[in-house]
C-alpha cells in the first residue's frame, strides 16, 4: 500500500513541474512576443522616416535648380533665395526627426512664395526649363504628403503601443521610446503672401 501513496506523490509532482514549466514557457513567450512587437514598431517608424528623408532630399535636390531658374526672372527677390538655401542647409545639419521637420516646413513656405513668383513674370510661366522643374517639385511635394502620412501612422501606431498597459512595459525592456509626429509648423499653415 506504501508504494502506490509513494507513486501517487511522484505523479502529483511530475504533474505541478509539468504545469509549472508550462507556464513558465508561455510567460516567455508572451514577453518575447511583446519584446519583438516593440522592436517591429520601432523599426517601422525608422524605416517610414528613411522614406520620408529621401523625398525630402530630393525636394532639396531639385531647389537650387528651380532658384537659378526662377533668379534670372526676379533678380530682386534675393531675400527669398537666401531663405531657402538657409532651411536646405537647416535641414542637412538637423540631427533629429524635429529639426528636419522644421527645416522641410521652413522650406515649403518659402517654395509657395517662389513658385507665386510665375504670376509676376508671364515670362517666367512660358520657360520649359522653369515648368519640367515645377511639375518634378509637385511630383516630389506629392511623394512627401504620402510618405510623411505614412511615417504619421507608424508613430501612431507605435505611440498607441507605447502607451498600452502591457506595451509600455516591453517598450521600456526593448529600449523603445515615443515617436515625434511630423506635423505642419505653424507658419506652413499660413497663406504665402508675395510682395514687390
Amino acid at each position: 500500500m506504501r508504494k502506490g501513496t509513494n507513486s501517487g506523490k511522484m505523479g502529483v509532482g511530475a504533474v505541478a513541474l509539468i504545469v509549472f514549466g508550462l507556464l513558465v514557457l508561455i510567460g516567455v513567450l508572451i514577453v518575447a512576443s511583446g519584446y519583438n512587437k516593440a522592436v517591429r514598431l520601432d523599426e517601422a517608424v525608422q524605416a517610414s522616416w528613411a522614406q520620408v528623408d529621401t523625398v525630402l532630399v530630393r525636394r532639396f535636390d531639385l531647389i537650387p535648380n528651380l532658384v537659378e531658374t526662377v533668379k534670372g526672372y526676379a533678380a530682386h527677390e534675393k531675400e527669398l533665395f537666401e531663405h531657402i538655401a538657409d532651411t536646405r542647409t537647416k535641414y542637412f545639419q538637423a540631427g533629429s526627426v524635429a529639426g528636419k521637420a522644421q527645416a522641410a516646413s521652413e522650406l515649403q513656405g518659402a517654395l509657395s512664395r517662389l513658385l507665386l513668383l510665375r504670376e509676376a513674370y508671364p515670362e517666367l510661366k512660358a520657360n520649359q526649363n522653369f515648368l519640367k522643374l515645377q511639375d518634378q517639385l509637385e511630383g516630389t511635394e506629392n511623394r512627401i504628403a504620402v510618405e510623411r502620412k505614412r511615417y504619421n501612422d507608424a508613430v501612431r501606431t507605435l505611440n498607441s503601443y507605447a502607451r498600452s498597459l502591457f506595451g509600455r512595459f516591453f517598450c521600456d525592456l526593448a529600449g523603445v521610446g515615443k515617436a515625434e509626429y511630423f506635423e505642419a509648423a505653424e507658419e506652413q499653415k499660413a497663406v504665402p503672401k508675395v510682395q514687390f
